[in-house]
């Protein structure tokens, strides 16, 4: 089951944006830029950067999330995000030992589809663990032959077989990550991740990222979301033609309904 939690972010970081907006726009120095910069007045900073598209310093608060319960496919697509920081369970060092796995929706509703899911995700360990255990011993045999002793050799045969015998399991397999995003790549990540057109599973990671998001930064993400709900869709004549719900759905997450 997916779960996303904000481990850490900038301390205060409405306040650190708009000391490196007034940093830019007036004459103050390091050592009193941070004075006067009220919860309002920091609010304030935030809007003018968004009206104006001045977007860099926005930069300096970071946001840091856990995430698990998503599949391998997901992991393909957000790492397309390349100004982010990920740390990925590996299968290369990690046993998939009765790996998890996610369902999509579609199969997860049709009884025939789940069968047949069910089946493939079954086999895919059975073959998992049947490669892992021949590689094993094969390793195993030849490192004692090296001169290792055996229980070194049956620790590091391991690792070198499930390395190989990863090569067989599915993109449903489930896995962790912990993500870091600075708040400039964030929007745009919800630009594009909050869209209906977005694959579902990494929809709905966005959607409770910007969740949590916006409890700890409302003004910063204000406007944060798939590009239709605060001026034109970006998807052209691909839109999905829900513009009305998409925009009472955003609406309503930044006013906590």
């Amino acid at each position: 089951m997916l779960n996303v939690t904000l481990l850490t972010y900038t301390p205060q970081p409405e306040k650190t944006v708009a000391a490196a907006a007034k940093l830019c726009y007036s004459s103050s120095t390091i050592d009193n830029i941070m004075d006067g910069l009220t919860p309002e007045k920091s609010a304030s900073f935030v809007e003018m950067l968004s009206e104006i598209g001045h977007e860099s310093p926005i930069e300096h608060a970071y946001f840091t999330f856990g995430v698990e319960g998503v599949s391998r496919t997901l992991l393909a697509q957000v790492t397309r995000h390349r100004m982010a920081s990920f740390s990925v369970q590996s299968q290369r060092y990690v046993v998939a030992d009765q790996f998890e796995y996610i369902i999509p929706p579609e199969i997860e509703s049709d009884a025939v589809a789940k069968d047949i899911y069910l089946k493939a995700m079954e086999d895919g360990q059975k073959t998992y663990d049947r490669l892992a255990d021949i590689l094993k011993e094969k390793h195993k045999k030849q490192m004692i032959a090296d001169g290792m002793d055996e229980k070194s050799a049956s620790r590091a045969a391991e690792k070198k077989a499930i390395e190989d015998a990863r090569f067989v399991l599915p993109n449903a397999c489930a896995t962790k990550m912990v993500i870091t995003m600075n708040a400039r790549s964030l929007l745009n990540f919800f630009r594009l991740r909050c869209c209906n057109r977005a694959q579902w599973e990494i929809h709905e990671m966005a959607d409770r990222m910007l969740a949590l998001c916006l409890r700890v930064a409302p003004n910063l993400f204000k406007n944060a979301g798939p590009s239709c709900a605060v001026g034109a869709c970006s998807e052209g004549k691909m839109n999905c033609g829900k513009i009305v719900q998409v925009r009472d759905k955003y609406s309503n997450m930044k006013i906590g309904k």
